[in-house]
């Protein structure tokens, strides 16, 4: 409290001086006059002086402390990942040797039926460049297709792409597949209320198993042989989750960046999280669900923007595990164009957050798991991993670091700004080495999506205005070398439509920051600056993706 009154005593002390100058000198004098203007740049000076020393600057480096203690627990939490994979790779700890797993096999008696019942899901709204690639890939998969039954939840609007669903679906079904196509009247709860909806058919309760594909993903044809067993032969088992498969990645920058994170999440937090806790999120897609788990914990639940989450949180603290197979990849489609990234991000980043916030009680409270599991859910797989590192993120790398450089007598050691996320990249490098020479576009690009989903989980956590958001990522088939469909342009709205304010006001300030520190400084920090205003900059402008 004292540093905070500091200032103002001085400031009331100054007043004081000035007061009694007046008294003796009166106020028509040549003296009188010059006084005050004297006490005047004084106490400009000595006020400017103080609040600094006396209060700017311990908060800064109060702030700087902060960022350093977070800076420690995520590296920490990056090297225990990567220690776990380590351990995954170098003692073959493969999910067939920890798991009883056996291949499906007809049996001589019983037949097909000796096959459990596999429902297959496919949700998908007005989704017409990739509609035909996931309903000809669910209904290849290998399996008897009298224990199959394919499910598309079709909740498009337009008119064209129901005919073109429609005639896909009665195309397959000529073929011998038991397919079905469900539509609803509504979109209440987006793709966990369509979920939820085609439960409910009789024909789904016949069914062990689901398998869940968005409309951008295409299982190999032995996706179920592969991942069903795991289920089968260990009752315990709830999921079963196949690693994505990018099929675009070579699109632009922006997909290439993009593959580097999500390959590093499947390699590090799935992988280990399966290998530690037997738990893990479920990605939404390219999972096999036993029925019978989801059941218990309660099915789907739109209360959030990520109804999979949800779903895996409230089974896991039932006790039910869940195995991530690395080996197992399903093709997929990863957004090319800025305006669905961020989108997408938003989503990612602000449902974890608001999950969080309703199911941090339930958690504490749980009976079920053990103490361990309970502070695993809490402290590293949400608020971690889910919150702190995207505020860690930008405020760190994009606002105290550029500041940094109007404040010399603040140290900021070398090991926070350089040797630590030396480190972190390198873990995620590894995870795709091809993108090696691209590391420090995917630094400065994270950083530059680190504000979106900051403001994302500001959003959650506080169940601001766009909390349940949900704008469906926009696929254009890329996967195919052509289009199953004509795409027909939209025609701009103006030259600025493509402007984002948000980066380029970040950009401008980090700029300036970098120009300060270049024509000030003592370090080489202003190449940095101008190296993350420029990439706030080409976001900003929109010369990002596609």
């Amino acid at each position: 409290m004292a540093l905070f009154l500091k200032p103002l005593i001085i400031f009331l002390h100054d007043s004081w001086l000035a007061l009694l100058s007046l008294l003796n000198y009166g106020w028509s004098s040549e003296e009188a006059a010059g006084v005050p203007k004297r006490l005047q740049a004084s106490i400009k000076t000595t006020w400017g002086r103080q609040l600094r020393s006396s209060l700017m600057v311990p908060l800064f480096k109060c702030l700087v402390a902060f960022c350093l203690i977070i800076s420690l627990l995520v590296f920490i939490e990056g090297v225990y990942m990567n220690l776990v994979v380590l351990y995954v790779k170098l003692f073959k700890r493969k999910p067939e040797k920890v798991y009883k797993w056996e291949p499906m096999q007809e049996d001589i008696e019983l037949g097909d039926e000796s096959y459990p019942m596999v429902l297959v899901q496919i949700p998908m709204y007005n989704e017409k460049e990739v509609l035909r690639l996931s309903i000809g890939a669910a209904c290849r998969l290998t399996w008897p297709l009298d224990r199959l039954i394919v499910q598309v939840l079709d909740d498009s609007t337009d008119e064209t792409i129901k005919e073109l669903v429609n005639t896909e679906c009665a195309k397959w079904e000529s073929k011998g597949v038991n397919i079905k196509c469900e539509r609803r009247d509504n979109r209440n709860g987006y793709k966990a209320g369509a979920l939820k909806q085609g439960m409910k058919h009789n024909y789904v309760k016949l069914c062990n198993y689901v398998a869940i594909f968005d409309a951008d993903f295409q299982p190999e044809a032995d996706y179920l042989q592969r991942s069903v067993p795991f289920l089968v032969h260990n009752p315990n088992v709830a999921l079963v989750q196949a690693r994505w498969r990018f099929m675009n990645a070579n699109k632009c920058l922006m997909t290439r960046i993009q593959e580097m994170s999500l390959n590093y999440h499947f390699m590090a937090e799935q992988e280990s999280g399966s290998t530690r806790h037997a738990f893990f999120s479920f990605n939404g897609t390219a999972g096999v669900w036993r029925m019978a788990a989801m059941e218990e914990a309660g099915g789907w639940n739109d209360r959030t923007t990520v109804e999979d989450m949800d779903l895996a949180v409230r089974a896991g603290l039932l006790g039910w595990k869940f195995v991530f197979l690395h080996d197992l990849t399903v093709k997929s489609e990863l957004p090319s164009k800025f305006k669905a990234f961020r989108f997408q991000q938003h989503r990612w980043s602000c449902g974890p957050a608001n999950l969080f916030r309703k199911m941090i009680m339930e958690i504490i409270r749980n009976k079920r798991v053990t103490l361990w599991k309970k502070l695993y859910l809490i402290y590293s797989f949400f608020f971690l991993r889910k919150i702190l590192v995207h505020f860690f993120t930008f405020f760190f790398y994009c606002v105290v670091l550029p500041t940094s450089v109007f404040f010399p007598e603040v140290n900021i050691p070398a090991w926070s700004t350089f040797f630590i996320p030396s480190l972190i990249t390198l873990f995620i490098v590894i995870a795709t080495p091809r993108s090696f020479y691209l590391v420090i576009f995917w630094v400065l690009f994270e950083n530059v999506m680190s504000m979106h989903r900051t403001k994302g989980t500001f959003i959650g956590i506080l169940e601001g205005g766009r909390v349940n958001e949900w704008v469906v990522t926009e696929k254009l088939g890329d996967a195919l070398k052509t289009k199953l469909l004509p795409q027909i342009g939209k025609p701009r709205n103006g030259c600025f439509e493509s402007i984002n304010s948000k980066e380029i006001m970040m950009g401008i300030y980090i700029l300036c920051c970098a120009c300060y520190g270049l024509f000030s400084g003592d370090t080489l920090l202003y190449l940095y600056l101008f190296m993350q205003a420029v990439a706030f900059l080409v976001s900003g402008v929109g010369f990002v993706g596609t």
